[in-house]
């Protein structure tokens, strides 16, 4: 069996972090080793993630697309796993992460949708609905292939060599599971599992200026990808590629 690294992006998110942690030492398939990237916090980061006995790094790059990066960069396991801090990943996550990659082969990422807690009905409503539906059905036509989700989402060590000197880790405003997906070359199968889910907090749709917060993140991201190659031109490669190569 593939070793399995976990990677977590956070900054002042010790609680939900602490959270997270023990949903990950209640896996039924341990991970090999779980790097908290802790991209400024001035909380109790640093002592959640020593109670927990998970590597800590400390990146003074601002934005998530940084943390990411580095995070990938330093996994030393075959499949690179990710989660946000607010992620409740189920018992079996990580057990249903491996058999899903082992089938797949080298060059393969997973992804999978979030069940949304907390906050009000309606942000959860517009999370799951909107959110995630939207995210999905969109992006995965403008793609050619479902695009990864950041709360819930791991890629072979290959892919990640493939494309870490392509993605956007220097621009703070970028949505990093967006970017990376774009970055994903045609030779790479992108799965999603509509049963692999894990928990994710709906706070991000409590207010207006989160909402557009995360909308303004995501032009961002668009204007940058769509710069470095148009998306039908992208999508159209993905396609003539998987024509030759059928699966």
């Amino acid at each position: 069996m593939s070793t399995i690294s976990v990677v977590i992006p956070t900054r002042n998110d010790a609680q939900l972090l602490a959270v997270c942690l023990e949903a990950l030492a209640r896996q039924s398939r341990r991970a090999d080793e779980v790097i908290v990237v802790d991209n400024g916090s001035t909380d109790t980061t640093a002592e959640v993630c020593a109670a927990a006995g998970v590597r800590r790094i400390a990146v003074d790059v601002p934005g998530i697309a940084a943390a990411t990066a580095r995070g990938f960069d330093e996994a030393r396991s075959a499949v690179i796993a990710r989660l946000d801090t607010d992620s409740v990943p189920p018992p079996d996550w990580l057990e249903r992460v491996a058999a899903i990659l082992e089938r797949a082969g080298p060059l393969s990422a997973v992804t999978g949708p979030g069940d949304f807690y907390g906050g009000s009905r309606f942000a959860r409503w517009v999370g799951r609905s909107i959110y995630i539906a939207g995210y999905f059905w969109a992006v995965g036509h403008l793609l050619g292939h479902p695009p990864l989700f950041g709360s819930n989402f791991a890629v072979r060590a290959e892919v990640w060599e493939r494309i870490r000197g392509a993605v956007h880790r220097g621009l703070p405003p970028v949505h990093d599971d967006l970017d990376i997906s774009y970055q994903i070359p045609p030779e790479v199968a992108v799965i999603c599992d509509p049963t692999l889910r894990v928990g994710v907090s709906a706070r991000p749709f409590e207010s207006r200026h989160a909402v557009g917060r995360r909308l303004s993140m995501a032009w961002t991201t668009f204007g940058v990808e769509f710069r470095s190659e148009p998306p039908l031109r992208r999508r159209r490669r993905r396609k003539a590629w998987e024509r030759a190569h059928p699966r």
